[in-house]
C-alpha cells in the first residue's frame, strides 16, 4: 500500500478512483493513527505524520469503497481540564459518510472505570474496537439522471412527518424484505399513497446515524425516534435493506430520486444540538476522544462537566469554528450530494446559543443566511430547548419557518371548548401575524400542526385525558402531563357508538381547521388513518406496533383518510386558503374586505364580541376575488369566496349567512358532522345549522369560474373515493330562522384577527405542551417546563356510558353552559 501526504481538504474520507484521502481535525492530539479493518476485523494501524492547521491527513493508494476504518487519538487525558484523548478507544470519523455496526453496552466504550465513577482518575484502558461502530469509505458516484429539486413554494406545501420504519413495517403492499427501510419507503405503493393524499413534502424523523442506548437495550427497548446522532453525514444503517458498507448511501439516494420523480420533496429532521456521547458519564465514541473542548460546551471553571440545554447530557459548542464548519459541511452535503430539499432543526434554540442566551444574531444564523446552497432550501426550526429563555416561538430571523407551538395549543383548546380562546384562535387561523409580521416574515413562517411525533397522536388526543406510558418502563413518569386533550367521555378505546362518532368528528375538525389555516400544514404520519399509540405520549423507545402505522383500515379509518385527502386537495386547489401574504385590512377595496368576521347572527363582530369570555363560535368570510398576489406567470390570482363556520359549542346552532354583498349563492362543501352530507346550496342572508362541535365550509356558487384555480366542483369532491351514503341532510336554506336554538346570542358572540386586537406573543407565550425524549441518559424534553394550562376534564368527570351524542357532548363539555 503506497502512502502519500494527502490533503487537509475535504475532511473525512474521500475516494477519487485511485485511492482515498483521509483528513481529521484535532487541536489537542499529539499523535493520530488511522486504523483499517479487513473482512476478518484484523486491524492495521497507520501513523499519520502530516498535520497542518490541526488537520491530520494522509492519502492511501489502492484503498477502495467499502473499506472500514477508525482513528486512535493520542494526547492528554485530564477530564478536569476537558481533555479526553484516549487511544484505547476506536473513534468514528465525524465526517464518515457511512457507518457499520452498532455499539453494545460493553464497559470498554467508557474511558473511566464504570465501577468507580466517582473517581475521575480511575481510567478504563480496555480496547473498544470489538464493541463499537466503524466508519466506511463510500463510492460518491451515483446516477441521478435528470433528478432535480421540486422547489415547491412554501405556501403550496403540505408536510407529512413520518418515520422510515413506522411508515412501512406493517404495510403489506411493501415486500417483507424491504419493510422498515429506505427501499421500502421508496416502494411505488408508498410514494403513490402520499401523492394521492396531496402531500408535497415528506419530513423524515432522524436518519442521521444514531445509536441505540445501552440503558434501553438493558430494558429490551430500542431508540425508535433517533434523536441521538453520532454521524452527521451517514444515513442510519439499520434502515438499509442492501448492506452497511456504503450501500445505505445509494439506497437513500434512490429513495430521494423516487420521491422527486413524483414531485414530492424530502425534508430531514436533523439533530445538531447534541450528540450521542452524553455527559461526563457517557461513552467515548468520536468527538470526545478527538477534541472534546472544541466540539462540546463545557461548564466554565469545571470543564469535567458539560453545559446542557438539550436535556441529553451535552450541547455542541456553537461558537467553535470547527463545530460550525461541521454543521455547515453536513447540511451542504445532504443538499448537494444526497439531494434533500430542506431541514427541520431539532431544539433549534440551542443552535442560537453562541454564548448563553438565545440570539437571533448568532454566528449560526449568519453562516446559514450567507450560504448560497443552504439558504435556498426549506429551513424549519423547532423553536425551543430546555435552557433558560429557550421558548422562542416567533423569535427566529427571516428565512426560517417554525413549528408553531402556539397554533397547536390554541386549536386544541378551542375544539375542547376552552373559554377565552377566540381572539387567539382567529390570529392563528390567519397565519399568526402577531408572531411573524414584525420582522418581515409571512404566513409561511408558521408550520401549523395539531400533533407531531412527540405527544399524543390525533386519535389519542381525542381518546385520552391522561398519558399511559407504562410500556416505557419508567413508571409513567416520562412524557408531558399537560396535553390539552379530551377523551370525549371515555378514557381509551370504547364500543360506544356516539363516543366514537364524536371522536371522529373532532379529528375532522382538527384536520379541516389545519387545512383552512394560513401557513404550512403538517400532518403527523398516520393521523389520517387514526393511528394510535394506546395513550403513550412519549413513544421514543417503542420500535414496535405501538408506534408503527397499521394499514388494515376499518370503515372509520378509511372515512377519515378520504376526508383528509379531500381537505388537502381543496386547500391546494384554492389559493385563498394558502396565501403568500397576510390579510391586510388597509388595502381592502371599499366594497369588499379581504376578510370579515361575523357572529352567528350574521352581524359583523365588534369589540364586545371579541371580548366575550365564553365565545365558542366564529364565522369568517375569505375574499377570493381580493387576493393581492399574482401567479407564477404574473397574472392576478382570483379564487372563489369562502365562508368558514366554527361551532365549538356542544349543541347545534343556527348561523345566518352574510348578506348578498358578500355572495348571492353558496354551496356547502364540508361538514365535519357528516362528511358525506349532500352539497346543498344556500342564498346569502339565509340560515344554516352547524351541529355541536362542527366546522362548515361554504364556497361561492355564483356561476363564475375561478381564475388560476381548478374547477371548484372537482376540487371539493377530489379524492373522495366513497359514494355518499344517505346522510342526514343539512338544514335547508329556507329553514325556520326562529327555530329553537340551544344557546343565546349574548353568550356566543365571537372575535377576529384582522379588525380586532391581535393576540400578542407576550400574552400567549405558553411553553409547548408536548415533550420529546431522544433516548439519552435523561429524557429530552423538546420544550421548557410547560406552564400550567386549563386542565382537560378528568375521566371521573365524564359520563362513562353516554347513550346519545348529545349526552356525550354535554357530560364532557368544559365550557360554561350558555344560558
Amino acid at each position: 500500500m503506497q502512502i502519500r501526504p494527502g490533503s487537509t481538504y475535504p475532511l473525512g474520507s474521500t475516494y477519487d478512483g485511485t485511492g482515498v484521502n483521509f483528513a481529521l481535525f484535532s487541536s489537542v492530539a499529539t499523535k493520530v493513527e488511522l486504523c483499517l479493518f479487513d473482512d476478518y476485523d484484523k486491524e492495521t494501524r497507520i501513523n499519520i505524520t502530516e498535520c497542518n492547521t490541526f488537520i491530520w491527513h494522509i492519502y492511501l493508494v489502492g484503498v477502495q469503497p467499502g473499506q472500514r476504518y477508525g482513528y486512535r487519538v493520542y494526547g492528554d487525558y485530564d477530564s478536569s481540564r476537558g481533555l479526553r484523548c484516549d487511544p484505547s478507544k476506536l473513534l468514528l470519523d465525524p465526517y464518515a459518510k457511512a457507518i457499520e455496526g452498532m455499539i453494545d453496552s460493553d464497559a470498554s466504550l467508557f474511558s473511566y472505570d464504570i465501577n468507580n465513577p466517582a473517581d475521575p482518575t480511575a481510567r478504563n484502558t480496555a480496547d473498544s474496537a470489538d464493541h463499537t461502530m466503524k466508519s466506511v469509505v463510500i463510492n460518491p458516484y451515483f446516477d441521478w439522471g435528470n433528478d432535480r429539486h421540486p422547489e415547491i413554494a412554501y405556501n403550496d406545501s403540505v408536510i407529512y412527518e413520518a418515520h422510515v420504519r413506522g411508515m412501512t413495517n406493517l404495510n403489506t403492499q411493501v415486500p417483507p424484505e424491504l419493510r422498515g427501510t429506505y427501499a421500502g419507503l421508496a416502494h411505488p405503493s408508498v410514494v403513490s399513497y402520499l401523492k394521492d393524499l396531496g402531500i408535497t413534502a415528506l419530513e423524515l424523523m432522524p436518519v442521521h446515524q444514531f445509536i441505540n442506548d445501552s440503558f434501553l437495550q438493558a430494558k429490551g427497548l430500542n431508540n425508535y425516534w433517533g434523536y441521538n446522532t453520532i454521524g452527521f453525514f451517514a444515513p442510519h444503517n439499520a434502515y438499509s435493506s442492501s448492506g452497511q458498507r456504503g450501500q445505505q448511501v445509494n439506497e437513500f439516494k434512490t429513495m430521494v430520486k423516487a420521491y422527486h420523480d413524483a414531485g414530492i420533496e424530502i425534508i430531514l429532521d436533523v439533530v445538531y444540538n447534541h450528540t450521542a456521547e452524553g455527559n461526563d458519564m457517557g461513552p467515548t465514541l468520536s468527538f470526545k476522544g478527538i477534541d472534546n473542548s472544541s466540539y462540546y460546551r463545557l461548564v466554565e471553571g469545571d470543564e469535567r462537566h458539560y453545559f446542557d440545554t438539550t436535556g441529553t447530557g451535552n450541547s455542541l459548542l456553537m461558537r467553535s469554528p470547527n463545530t460550525l464548519q461541521l454543521i455547515m459541511d453536513s447540511l451542504r452535503y445532504w443538499v448537494t450530494e444526497m439531494h434533500v430539499d430542506g431541514f427541520r432543526f431539532d431544539l433549534a434554540a440551542t443552535l442560537a446559543r453562541q454564548f448563553s442566551d438565545v440570539d437571533k444574531l448568532s454566528a449560526f444564523f449568519d453562516i446559514i443566511h450567507q450560504d448560497p446552497v443552504i439558504s435556498n432550501v426549506k429551513l424549519i426550526a423547532e423553536p425551543w430547548d430546555v435552557g433558560s429563555g429557550g421558548y422562542q416561538v416567533g423569535g427566529f430571523p427571516p428565512l426560517w419557518s417554525e413549528w408553531n407551538g402556539m397554533y397547536r395549543d390554541t386549536v386544541r383548546d378551542f375544539w375542547r371548548s376552552q373559554p377565552s380562546k377566540l381572539p387567539e384562535f382567529a390570529s392563528r387561523l390567519l397565519g399568526s401575524s402577531d408572531l411573524y409580521r414584525a420582522d418581515g416574515r409571512r404566513p409561511i413562517a408558521s408550520i401549523n400542526f395539531i400533533t407531531a411525533h412527540d405527544g399524543f397522536t390525533m386519535n389519542d388526543l381525542v381518546s385520552y385525558n391522561d398519558k399511559h406510558n407504562d410500556a416505557n418502563g419508567e413508571g409513567n413518569r416520562d412524557g408531558d402531563n399537560n396535553n390539552r386533550s379530551w377523551n370525549c367521555g371515555v378514557e381509551g378505546p370504547t364500543d360506544l357508538v356516539d363516543v366514537n362518532e364524536l371522536r371522529s368528528q373532532q379529528m375532522r375538525n382538527f384536520m379541516a381547521t389545519m387545512m383552512v389555516s394560513q401557513g404550512i400544514p403538517m400532518i403527523d404520519g398516520g393521523d389520517e388513518v387514526m393511528r394510535t399509540q394506546q395513550g403513550n405520549n412519549n413513544a421514543y423507545c417503542q420500535d414496535n406496533a405501538i408506534s408503527w402505522t397499521h394499514w388494515d383500515l376499518d370503515d372509520r379509518q378509511q372515512d377519515l383518510h378520504d376526508f383528509v385527502a379531500k381537505m388537502v386537495h381543496l386547500r391546494l386547489n384554492h389559493p385563498v386558503l394558502h396565501r403568500r401574504k397576510f390579510f391586510d385590512p388597509s388595502s381592502d377595496d371599499a366594497s369588499m374586505p379581504q376578510v370579515e368576521w361575523f357572529d352567528h347572527t350574521g352581524q359583523v363582530m365588534d369589540q364586545n364580541d371579541w371580548n366575550n369570555y365564553n365565545a365558542l363560535t366564529l364565522m369568517v368570510f375569505l375574499n377570493g376575488h381580493g387576493i393581492p398576489e399574482t401567479n407564477d406567470y404574473g397574472d392576478p390570482l382570483v379564487d372563489n369566496n369562502f365562508i368558514l363556520i366554527f361551532n365549538a359549542y356542544y349543541e347545534p346552532l343556527m348561523f345566518t349567512l352574510p348578506g348578498d354583498e358578500y355572495g348571492r349563492k353558496w354551496k356547502l362543501i364540508v361538514d365535519t358532522h357528516d362528511q358525506y352530507a349532500p352539497e346543498l346550496s344556500y342564498e346569502g342572508g339565509f340560515s344554516i345549522m352547524a351541529q355541536g362541535r362542527s366546522f362548515l365550509l361554504l364556497m361561492s356558487d355564483d356561476g363564475e369560474d375561478s381564475v388560476g384555480a381548478p374547477n371548484p366542483d372537482s376540487a371539493a369532491s377530489d379524492d373522495s373515493s366513497k359514494s355518499a351514503p344517505s346522510a342526514e341532510s343539512a338544514s335547508s336554506a329556507d329553514a325556520d330562522q326562529n327555530s329553537e336554538e340551544s344557546a343565546s346570542a349574548d353568550s356566543l358572540a365571537e372575535t377576529p384577527a384582522a379588525n380586532a386586537p391581535e393576540a400578542t406573543a407576550e400574552s400567549t407565550s405558553e411553553a409547548p405542551s408536548d415533550s420529546e425524549t431522544d433516548g439519552s441518559e435523561a429524557n429530552e424534553s423538546e420544550t421548557p417546563s410547560a406552564s400550567e394550562a386549563d386542565a382537560a376534564p378528568s375521566s371521573s368527570d365524564e359520563s362513562s356510558s353516554p347513550d346519545s351524542d348529545a349526552s356525550a357532548n354535554q357530560s364532557a363539555d368544559t365550557a360554561p353552559s350558555a344560558q
